[in-house]
């Protein structure tokens, strides 16, 4: 509803409109990498599916706006992304890790950890949106980066990075949760001159020191000295 109420907006007022649209439109991909050209895998019915299905109705949104009202629009398709200044729990997985292991908890790993994702760093996401916006290509574009990590090797960063003793608590599987993800960037770099700079291993401690000052600020305000 938010996305057709702006895509109303852009209408009147003749905006160019951004749709952040997400990799969850390719839903457990039988594609690997996934190009912008997959349609994806999605069960319409799961306990994700109000996510996946809810971006993949934007997108269609976007592109009926586009062709029979003529908006300007844009559509990226974020792969994960993390940095700074995110939420400490909002159940996203480098979060998640990175507070579990400075608050000296047990980091949660679903299933076996053998499951891929792509983890780009926030200011690489935001130079691909500003090259998006200010170029003439609509897209689909695959947003991300294509280094691939499965969870227990993320776990492994995330303890090297801030404590080496940090544990891992390994949890029954969420449903519907995507084996595989990595984006193929091509088109972005070819069409948009873009492509992420920042690798996990560069990006994580700048994450990680802004969440251990928070985190540690938290405590003192519960008198947790």
């Amino acid at each position: 509803m938010g996305t057709l109420n702006m895509l109303g907006l852009a209408k009147r007022i003749g905006a160019r409109f951004l749709l952040t649209s997400t990799s969850e439109v390719y839903g457990d991909p039988l594609e690997h990498p996934q190009k912008e050209t997959y349609w994806g895998h999605v069960n319409p019915i799961g306990v994700r599916s109000c996510y996946d299905e809810g971006k993949r109705t934007a997108e269609t949104l976007t592109m009926d706006y586009h062709r029979g009202a003529g908006v300007e629009v844009r559509i990226a398709r974020i792969f994960n992304t993390y940095g700074p200044r995110m939420c400490l729990d909002d159940g996203r997985v480098v979060s998640n890790f990175v507070s579990q292991v400075i608050r000296k908890q047990p980091m949660t790993v679903y299933g076996d950890g053998k499951q891929t994702r792509s983890f780009q760093y926030v200011s690489d996401l935001v130079d691909g949106l500003v090259a998006l916006m200010e170029n003439e290509h609509v897209g689909p574009f695959n947003l991300g980066n294509p280094g691939e990590f499965t969870m227990l090797e993320l776990a492994e960063v995330v303890k090297e990075t801030i404590d080496p003793s940090a544990t891992i608590d390994f949890k029954s599987n969420t449903a519907d949760d995507p084996h595989k993800r990595k984006p193929d960037i091509s088109k972005a770099k070819e069409l948009l001159n873009w492509e992420p700079k920042i690798s996990l291993h560069e990006g994580l401690p700048l994450m990680v020191t802004d969440f251990r000052n928070r985190i540690l600020n938290e405590d003192e305000g519960k008198g947790n000295k």
